[in-house]
């Protein structure tokens, strides 16, 4: 099965882990640790398809090379390492910053980038099918550099952060900025601040505009598909699905699926998002009502134990079983790791769970993100959120002192609407001005913000 974002090596190719390797780059540098340095040159050339979608950050890119706006920063990075985030990263770089870098997934690591990028002297620690171990060896080792100290976080996920805040908290009381971009990065700093822990500024990205109605609504509802697609092969006419939550991730999964002919309830605890299924046309369940009869189970809550061994054992024969919210909390995964069950790996992220009586539930990537860990997520909408996070770096590194307190922030309105507009030509799209009048009469300046925070789009 060729899945994965164009990854020609699955992690059981080689048993040799790439801690183990001594590896250099052309330049003698050996300050990474990747799957295989040799795959640079392809990894260079997705990174390069990528960038033709993603014309907005590369005009960033250009519009600010010259005034280096991240001269002195010092940014350690943790998120899915994709052709997508390594134009970010790349970008970052020209813009003056300093980058260290590892992965926010065991699974979605695209090798050959982590290669191209190791290979163009960013500190890159990530591979395809990393260890849980693995995978805090990597923060680590992005943190933890003699004579190299961060200064800005960018994390997806809030895993980075949390490492630093208690593993070395002299680091993290120095740094200037966080930005995160997930729901359950977010939710962790909300606790930090709520708890007066939390001694930096943070941006929550996630529930800037640009992030949350373009890539977790758009993003989804392209990507979820291609997904179950690429791992199971299934067919979504008639079939029955339950979504659990209604977000605006659970949006996209639901318009996708509905667009096939699948039949689709919805789990959601809260009566707005509730209503708003309702009024698109599904049915609100509560998941013991539905959980014998559904043939594919979807979670998009961010929550955690959403699906509980008891659910599990109530499915009935050869239900697929996936997440989409960012962590892999959602699926009571551990408690499926028992004598009684049989797993089954039957191709790349796919795996049989076999009870005693022979029934079997389809698990897709043991749990965890089913469209980054199985498929690929379209580049333009990446677009959209890398340039978002680009400029709240840019923000918080160049805020004048006292600008921003220890607390979370949203993205100023301004710059939402900055990053849309870089977007709009890729569409050929032209924007009506406002007369003088008519702007006096709105009472907004001609130029923007044209809505107040508290609009909902």
């Amino acid at each position: 099965s060729y899945s994965s974002a164009a990854s020609y090596t699955d992690s059981s190719d080689d048993e040799v882990s790439p801690r183990e390797k001594q590896q250099t780059n052309s330049k003698g540098s050996s300050n990474f640790c990747v799957k295989n340095i040799k795959q640079a040159e392809f990894g260079r050339r997705e990174i390069e398809i990528a960038e033709q979608d993603m014309s907005a950050l590369i005009s960033l890119r250009k519009r600010a090379q010259g005034e280096k706006p991240l001269a002195g920063a010092k940014i350690v990075g943790c998120t899915h390492i994709t052709a997508q985030t390594a134009v970010l990263i790349e970008t970052l770089c020209a813009l003056g910053a300093q980058c260290r870098w590892s992965a926010c997934n065991i699974y979605s690591t695209q090798n050959e980038v982590a290669a191209a990028l190791a290979e163009a002297g960013v500190a890159v620690f990530a591979w395809k099918g990393e260890s849980e171990d693995d995978f805090w060896w990597c923060i680590d080792r992005c943190v933890n550099m003699d004579g190299w100290q961060a200064n800005m976080i960018l994390d997806d996920g809030g895993d980075l952060t949390h490492w630093v805040y208690k593993k070395y908290p002299n680091v993290f009381k120095k740094i200037r900025g966080i930005v995160e971009e997930s729901v359950t990065g977010v939710h962790r700093l909300y606790q930090l601040s709520k708890a007066g822990k939390l001694c930096v500024p943070a941006m929550n990205v996630n529930d800037s505009v640009t992030k949350q109605k373009f890539d977790n609504l758009y993003c989804c509802r392209e990507s979820i598909l291609d997904g179950l697609k690429r791992t199971t092969d299934v067919m979504f006419g008639g079939k029955q699905v339950v979504v659990c939550g209604y977000g605006e991730v659970g949006k996209g999964c639901c318009a996708a699926l509905k667009a096939l002919g699948a039949i689709v309830y919805i789990t959601e605890i809260d009566p707005i998002c509730a209503l708003q299924a309702c009024m698109d046309g599904f049915r609100v369940v509560k998941l013991n009502e539905v959980i014998r009869q559904v043939d594919v189970v979807i979670t998009c809550t961010g929550n955690k134990n959403v699906v509980t061994r008891e659910h599990l054992d109530r499915m009935k024969n050869s239900c697929i079983v996936c997440n989409m919210g960012h962590s892999n909390t959602e699926i009571d995964v551990t408690s499926l790791r028992t004598p009684e069950l049989t797993w089954e790996r039957v191709r790349s992220q796919v795996d049989h769970v076999i009870w005693p009586d022979g029934k079997r539930v389809v698990l897709l990537a043991e749990g965890r993100l089913l469209n980054l860990s199985c498929s690929t997520v379209p580049t333009f909408v990446l677009s959209i959120t890398a340039t978002t996070q680009a400029l709240a770096l840019i923000e918080l590194y160049n805020a004048p002192e006292g600008r921003y307190k220890q607390d979370v922030y949203l993205l100023p309105k301004k710059m939402d609407e900055y990053v849309a507009s870089l977007h709009l030509p890729s569409f050929d799209a032209h924007l009506t001005e406002l007369t003088d009048d008519q702007a006096k009469y709105l009472g907004l300046n001609k130029n923007g913000p044209f809505k107040p925070n508290y609009y909902r789009y």
